[in-house]
Parts: C-alpha cells; sequence; structure tokens
C-alpha cells in the first residue's frame, strides 16, 4: 500500500488542487487515464471556442453591408484546415502541461484508470494507493438517449463534432442545449445546413423573452423543428434518416443529412469507479452525493465539478477547488462553500450571458422585483454597430433596490455581464449602479439604460 497526503482522480478541475498542494511539499498522486487536461482543454471549452471564434467572423463578415462594407466575394472557410489546426494545438498544450506536470517535486503523475477498491484506497496500474485526503473530480460525458438504431450508426456527439475534420452538407442536430447551439453556430457559419430537433425550446432554462429572442434571431440561419423528437434513426449510403414526432400532434417525417450530432446533456463519469466498494453514494443520475463542504458519505473523500452536477462548468469547478484547497490546507476552516453569483454564457449568434436569478425563480419564492430593460438598437454603440436584435435586462429587489439578475442577450454579452457578475457579489443597488461614469460611446452604456429604466420605474 502506497501512502499519499493527497490523491486527485481527474486532470481537468482536480488540477486546482493536485498542482497547489505538491507545491506546498504534500506527496501528491495525480491519475488520469486520458489526456491531460479533462473536457475542457480537450474536448471542451477550449477547442470549441477556437472554433467559435472564427464562425462569429464569417458572421461579420455577412453582415458587413449593414455598415456600408461591401463583402461580396465568396468566403472561403477552410474548415478541414481549421480543425485540424485546432486539434494539433489542443493535443500539444495537454502534452506540455503534462511533462511540466511531470516534472514537479512532491507529485506523482499517473497514467490509468483509477477505482476504489475500498472507501480510502484507491487502485490504478496494479497499485493501490491511500491518502487521508481523496478527490474525485471524473467530469462528465456526452449523454446517449436510447433511439431505436442509433447505436449502429456512426453518430456524433460533441467530442467528435470538435474533431470532424470534413463538413457536412447537412447535420441533423438532436438537442437543443447551449454546447448543440454551440455546435451548430459553427458547422452553418462554415456552410452546413442544420436541422434542430427541439423537444420544447432552446436554451429552455431561461426566461421566456430571452428563449423567444435567441429563436428568432437563431432560426434565420438554422431550421428548428419545433415539438418534434427523433423516433428511429438509419444510416444507409453515407446517409442518416431520422424519423422524428411532433409529441402533440403526433404528425411523423423523417428528415435526411450526411451527419448527425447527438446532443441531449451529460451523465457524470462515475460508473467505472469501482463506488459500490465504497459508502460514496450517487443520485439516480449517477451523480456523486456531497454536502455542502463538497464532502462524501466516507470522511476524507470529496468530490468536485461535473461528476457532482452542481454547476457543470470549468468556472464553478476551479472555484470548488480553489475552496477546497484554501479550507482543507492553506487556512482550514469548516466554512461551507458559497458560490455567490455563478455566470453562464452561450457562445454563439445571438450570444447570451446571464447570472443571478431570472423572473420565474422571482416569481416562484414571491419576491417583488422590478425589470431594467435596454435595447442594443436604441443604446449609442449599437446605433453605430447597426445592431438591429437584442437586450440587457436587470431585475431588482423593489425593496432594497438591490440588483438579483442580469441576462444579456446580443453582441459581446459575455464580455459585458462581467460588471454584473461583481455588482451581484458585492449587492449593489440601482443607485451605485449611477453613481459609476460609463465610457461614452461604448457598449456597457447598455447596462447604465437598463438600469435607469429600472430607477424611473422606482421613482
Amino acid at each position: 500500500m502506497e501512502q499519499f497526503d493527497v490523491i486527485v482522480i481527474g486532470s481537468g478541475g482536480g488540477t486546482k488542487i493536485a498542482l497547489p498542494a505538491a507545491k506546498r511539499g504534500l506527496k501528491t498522486a495525480l491519475i488520469e487515464r486520458d489526456a491531460f487536461g479533462g473536457t475542457c482543454l480537450n474536448r471542451g471549452c477550449i477547442p470549441s471556442k477556437m472554433l467559435i471564434y472564427p464562425a462569429d467572423m464569417i458572421y461579420a463578415i455577412r453582415k458587413a453591408r449593414r455598415v456600408n462594407v461591401r463583402a461580396d466575394q465568396q468566403i472561403d472557410g477552410n474548415f478541414s484546415a481549421l480543425v485540424q489546426r485546432v486539434t494539433e494545438t489542443v493535443s500539444r498544450m495537454s502534452e506540455h502541461f503534462a511533462q511540466g506536470v511531470r516534472q514537479l517535486d512532491h507529485l506523482d503523475y499517473i497514467t490509468g484508470s483509477a477505482r476504489f477498491v475500498a472507501d480510502k484506497v484507491v487502485e490504478v496500474n496494479g497499485r493501490q494507493l491511500t491518502a487521508p485526503a481523496i478527490f474525485i473530480a471524473t467530469g462528465a460525458r456526452p449523454s446517449i438517449p436510447e433511439i431505436p438504431g442509433l447505436a449502429d450508426t456512426p453518430y456524433m456527439t460533441s467530442t467528435e463534432a470538435l474533431r470532424c475534420d470534413s463538413l457536412p452538407k447537412r447535420m441533423i442536430i438532436i438537442g437543443a442545449s447551449y454546447i448543440a447551439c454551440e455546435l451548430g453556430h459553427v458547422y452553418e457559419a462554415f456552410g452546413t445546413e442544420t436541422h434542430f430537433l427541439v423537444r420544447s425550446a432552446l436554451l429552455r432554462q431561461e426566461d421566456d423573452d430571452i428563449r423567444t429572442e435567441f429563436s428568432e434571431d437563431f432560426r434565420q440561419r438554422h431550421t428548428l423543428h419545433m415539438g418534434f423528437e427523433p423516433v428511429a434513426v438509419h444510416w444507409e449510403d453515407e446517409l442518416f434518416c431520422v424519423r422524428v414526432r411532433h409529441n402533440e400532434s403526433g404528425i411523423e417525417k423523417e428528415l435526411y443529412a450526411e451527419a448527425l450530432l447527438v446532443s441531449t446533456g451529460v451523465d457524470p463519469v462515475t460508473d467505472d469507479l469501482g463506488l459500490e466498494h465504497t459508502a460514496i453514494s450517487c443520485n439516480d443520475k449517477g451523480f456523486i452525493e456531497v454536502d455542502d463542504h463538497l464532502r462524501t458519505a466516507v470522511p476524507g473523500v470529496y468530490a468536485l465539478g461535473d461528476c457532482v452536477g452542481n454547476y457543470l462548468f470549468r468556472h464553478s469547478v476551479n472555484f470548488e477547488g480553489e475552496y477546497l484547497m484554501r479550507t482543507l490546507f492553506e487556512a482550514p476552516s469548516n466554512e461551507p462553500i458559497a458560490y455567490g453569483a455563478v455566470p453562464r454564457a452561450v457562445f454563439t449568434v445571438p450570444e447570451m450571458a446571464a447570472v443571478g436569478a431570472g423572473e420565474k425563480d422571482l416569481q416562484q419564492q414571491g419576491i417583488d422585483y422590478v425589470v431594467g430593460r435596454a435595447d442594443y438598437a436604441d443604446s449609442n454603440m449599437g446605433m453605430a454597430r447597426m445592431v438591429e436584435n437584442g437586450f440587457a435586462k436587470l431585475l431588482f429587489d423593489r425593496s432594497s433596490h438591490r440588483l438579483l439578475g442580469a441576462h444579456i442577450i446580443g453582441e459581446e454579452a459575455s464580455d459585458l455581464i462581467h460588471m454584473l457578475i461583481l455588482g451581484m457579489q458585492q449587492q449593489v443597488t440601482v443607485e451605485d449602479l449611477l453613481q459609476m461614469i460609463y465610457i461614452h460611446p461604448a457598449l456597457p452604456e447598455l447596462i447604465r439604460d437598463a438600469v435607469r429604466d429600472a430607477r424611473d420605474q422606482l421613482s
């Protein structure tokens, strides 16, 4: 039995614990069975954004006429070369980081599959390891729905779609999540005809007005089959045939495409960890159950990130790792984790970002609030850019005037939201946001205009 101070399973968010632990002189084992860096680096955030940025450029060129710039020539997007560059860059980054980790003192980087054989004993490559503190950060994988015929076809998940270097003429996308929308955005920009099967709504967790604005803009470039679900999939002669049924009318039809992308959520990577040999418990979806200190049912064993499912973002697992490192090693305390305002963004056209409560949340809680809204088209920078769509919506408590939530749909939404993330953390009010000076003309004036709208309703 090999004794360590810290064992970390997973080199994605788990590095937020393993690397600082080793640098503090703690004998650390970091176990990874795949490429170093986890989902975000290898098959998530990084490669997707490297594909999305060129897609955004194509959209900007397409709409250049609105500001009297002619771009009539054929846009030559070399999709194969782009995917090859992204794949090579990501692989190179992963190996570079892995080499750096291997050179760290006090850290044993182990490539292999970890399994628990007892509450505090992990086996990998025939070695048995134990430690007072064990951290599970194994992430999640694409969830595959049970659709007759699907398993016998060469369908893609987000993993394959990010590395597919041949551009299909048509693509059917099963799913309406932010991952589905982002990947559809990329493929459509480069010339693929995209068809979305949307069971209920795009981005259904968002408020109605956000969803409506998003769908109306998105459907200008993508074909949305609203209310349809797949009932069977067939593959023949390099062509997919997906039979779909409307969930209300029962009408059936067939869709044909050269590519099929399945993006219907994720499943936690916990099924092969040997958790049955421990007292660690999972919910009915396989996510590891933890308390408000990220502790599992086994003392000294913690879990974080996608395998827990509190939030499915890289920025949230980073926060969780930093919390665990601080409260267990740097400045030990018994404080529970307090996520505060967790932001989110969808990197498509249109772009969407949000933080804090939505109107549905506040209505369910019986909170009296006011909505401050401003349209891009009415702002000075929006006018300069000839922006036609998009808006910012801010929610304030009617009594205290405190900011409760912020939602932006439109250009640079993921950047604009950051001042409101800070605002949520600092519990700012309408008055606070109107005391600062906004650069004129710049897009953040959109925020100011929304605050003014709320102020007028409160006065």
